[in-house]
């Protein structure tokens, strides 16, 4: 068997990591050479993302590429504390959250790819995909093509493979929420705390790095899309306006010393077609959460599309029992996705009965609320135990 996979981002490079554990070769083309695209700013992976991590063989690598953040408290706009939780796990579970520049996830995944045998190609964009007799060949825009026993349509929420698969597929709607970070210096801030502000106008989210500056995002809840291309001192004025009445949101923000490219945020409806028997979607492409999860999802797709075809006798047999496999837990992280993106864009009643309640939800209920998501481990590849 050989796999293309189209899009060299998380869920690509992790698929191709996985697939050369089990001897598949395996070839990724990627629109853009940098890793990380243009998405530079922050994410986080949580335990059960680490999880994969380490069945992949990379969880101290990318640790070491982060920060360890073992801790999350969430505030009101005016300062209370709302709660005071395990970031990304539950207690008594030691794989701490570790957050890391997504372009040094990628990077480090890419170089694990490559280092397992993977050839990566930078440059290419798909755009068809034609069945053949044994398999598929992919073309791209440069008129490149290549063939494969599988198409691994990794290339996000913006995906061509979904199209392809289904011209009727959803496309993406802006969700009513943007994204814009970067990073301060000369503010203090607790290691190992991941600090989300719920204020009046969006979540602010902001921890240390280990070299004495702060990594912030302020999620902007807006029902318009802004112009992503304003210069970078005409979005801190517009952000400080948004943010002024929060004390600590605003410190941060006036100590800016870098910003990144400003991000939206986007809704997929539910994807129907995910797979045929030679093209498969993983990650955004599929099912764009957010939430904290996107790469752990992601990371969670690839390796058990690498366990069911490392155990099923076809291809399209393993592309019918990933399927299977993933679609009870990605429709529930999808409604949690939605109601975490509500949170972050309340209205005044909206807000007023979250401060209200967060407290006492956390205090009763978070572990047992967050349970299914953290512990959930997707197990080994086949024949782990005889690679060592």
């Amino acid at each position: 068997m050989n796999v293309i996979v189209v899009g060299g981002g998380v869920a690509g490079v992790a698929s191709a990591i996985a697939l050369r554990r089990l001897g598949v070769e395996v070839a990724v083309y990627e629109a853009y050479a940098e890793p990380a695209g243009r998405v530079g700013s922050f994410l986080s992976i949580a335990s059960n993302g680490q999880r994969v991590l380490r069945a992949l063989g990379v969880l101290d690598r990318v640790r070491g590429a982060g920060i360890d953040v073992p801790r999350q408290r969430m505030w009101s706009g005016s300062g209370k504390l709302l709660g005071d939780v395990p970031r990304g796990r539950l207690g008594g579970d030691d794989l701490h959250s570790v957050t890391l520049m997504r372009g040094a996830l990628v990077e480090t995944l890419r170089a694990e790819a490559v280092a397992a045998g993977a050839h990566v190609v930078t440059g290419e964009r798909l755009v068809d995909a034609v069945a053949t007799d044994t398999g598929v060949r992919a073309v791209f825009a440069s008129g490149r093509t290549a063939e494969a026993s599988l198409l691994v349509g990794a290339d996000g929420i913006h995906s061509v493979t979904r199209t392809l698969l289904d011209p009727r597929a959803p496309v993406p709607a802006y969700a009513g929420l943007y994204s814009v970070s970067g990073v301060s210096e000369g503010v203090p801030a607790e290691a190992g705390v991941f600090h989300m502000t719920f204020a009046r106008n969006g979540a602010f989210l902001h921890l240390a790095a280990p070299d004495g500056r702060v990594w912030w995002s302020a999620q902007v809840a807006s029902p318009g899309q802004p112009d992503l291309d304003r210069a970078d001192d005409a979005w801190l004025a517009h952000l400080a306006g948004l943010y002024r009445n929060e004390r600590v949101p605003s410190e941060v923000l006036a100590a800016t010393v870098e910003l990144h490219r400003p991000t939206l945020t986007h809704t997929l409806d539910a994807v129907t077609v995910r797979h045929n028997d030679r093209v498969v979607l993983l990650g955004d492409a599929d099912h764009p959460v957010g939430a904290g999860q996107g790469a752990s999802m992601a990371l969670e797709d690839a390796l058990v599309l690498a366990r069911s075809l490392g155990t099923q006798t076809s291809v399209a047999a393993a592309l019918s029992a990933y399927d299977a496999a993933r679609s009870d837990r990605l429709a529930r992280m999808a409604r949690a996705a939605a109601g975490n993106r509500d949170s972050k864009t309340a209205g005044p009643l909206g807000r007023w009965a979250r401060d209200l309640m967060m407290p006492l939800g956390i205090r009763f209920f978070y572990e047992k609320a967050t349970a299914w998501l953290y512990t959930y481990d997707c197990g080994e590849l086949p024949g782990a135990a005889q690679r060592g």
